[in-house]
C-alpha cells in the first residue's frame, strides 16, 4: 500500500471507462465486493449502456500500466417515480420528470487508498449529476455492515435517509441496507415535525392578514368617502375652480 505520510504521490486523472478496461473492471470487482455481477454488467459499463461511469488512473507509472484501472464509479439515471425514495420528492409532484443518479458501485484498488481517489471519483458524481436540471440527488445503498462506506458517505455529506431490512441476500444470509441521499437542484429531505409546525404557523399567520385585510377594504368600500374625512368647520371654499377644504384637514384630497 502507498503510504499516505510519503512525500511521492501518485498522479491520479479521471476519464470515462472505455472498452479496453473490460478485464481488470471485472477482476476489481471480483477482489472487492462480496455479491458477483454477470457479465452484461460489464459489458454495459464499458460501452456506456444505459451507465455513466468514471475511472481513476495513475498516469505517474512508468510501465505500459499507467492507463490502467486503479479505481472506478459506476451510476444509472433513473426516473425519481422509479427509486425506492419516491415519496421523498412528493412535495414537488407536479414535477413528473424528476430523475436520481444511482451509485451501483465504487472502488479503489488497496495499493491506492487512503488518497481521496474515492472522494474524488464521488465529486464527479455529484457534479455531474448537478448539471441535469431535472436531477434531485444522487443515491445508493450500503450495506449495514460496511462501518468504513458508512463513515465514508456521512463524511461526503450524504444523509441516511433509511434502513431498509433484509435488503440484501448474500451466501444464503440475509443483510440490512442504509440508504444514503446527496440532494442537488433543489432536492431536500423531507420536513421535520418542527418544520411542519414553524410553515403551518407561518402561512395561518399569513392567512389571517388576507382575511383582515379583505375585511377592512370592504369596510372602507362600504363607508362614503367623505364620512371618512375629519369633522371640520371650515367652509369649503372654489379656488381657481379647484375644490379645497380649508384649515389643516389633509387626510381628503379630491
Amino acid at each position: 500500500m502507498l503510504d499516505p505520510r510519503s512525500e511521492i504521490y501518485p498522479t491520479v486523472e479521471y476519464r470515462p471507462i472505455q472498452p479496453s478496461d473490460l478485464e481488470v473492471l471485472e477482476n476489481i470487482h471480483l477482489a472487492l465486493f462480496p455479491i458477483r455481477y454477470e457479465r452484461e454488467f460489464f459489458l454495459n459499463v464499458v460501452n456506456g449502456n444505459g451507465i455513466i461511469s468514471w475511472g481513476a488512473v495513475d498516469t505517474s507509472r512508468s510501465d505500459d500500466r499507467r492507463d490502467e484501472l486503479i479505481g472506478f464509479v459506476t451510476t444509472r439515471m433513473i426516473s425519481a417515480q422509479d427509486s425506492e425514495i419516491e415519496d421523498l420528492f412528493r412535495y414537488n409532484s407536479s414535477r413528473k420528470d424528476l430523475t436520481l443518479l444511482y451509485i451501483l458501485t465504487l472502488g479503489v484498488v488497496e495499493s491506492y487508498r487512503n488518497l481521496g481517489i474515492a472522494s474524488s471519483l464521488i465529486r464527479e458524481v455529484i457534479k455531474y449529476a448537478a448539471s441535469i436540471s431535472n436531477c434531485r440527488g444522487v443515491y445508493l445503498h450500503v450495506i449495514s455492515y460496511n462501518q468504513p462506506a458508512i463513515s465514508f458517505y456521512n463524511k461526503m455529506l450524504f444523509k441516511l435517509v433509511r434502513r431498509l431490512p433484509l435488503f440484501y441476500y448474500i451466501r444464503g444470509q440475509h443483510y440490512d441496507s442504509y440508504l444514503f441521499v446527496y440532494y442537488v437542484n433543489g432536492g431536500r429531505s423531507p420536513c421535520s415535525p418542527l418544520e411542519i409546525i414553524t410553515s403551518f404557523v407561518v402561512d395561518f399567520r399569513a392567512f389571517l392578514k388576507m382575511v383582515a385585510a379583505k375585511f377592512w377594504n370592504k369596510e372602507e368600500r362600504s363607508t362614503p368617502r367623505w364620512s371618512r374625512c375629519k369633522e371640520s368647520t371650515t367652509l369649503l371654499v372654489s379656488q381657481n375652480n379647484k375644490r379645497i377644504i380649508g384649515g389643516n384637514d389633509t387626510r381628503c384630497h379630491v
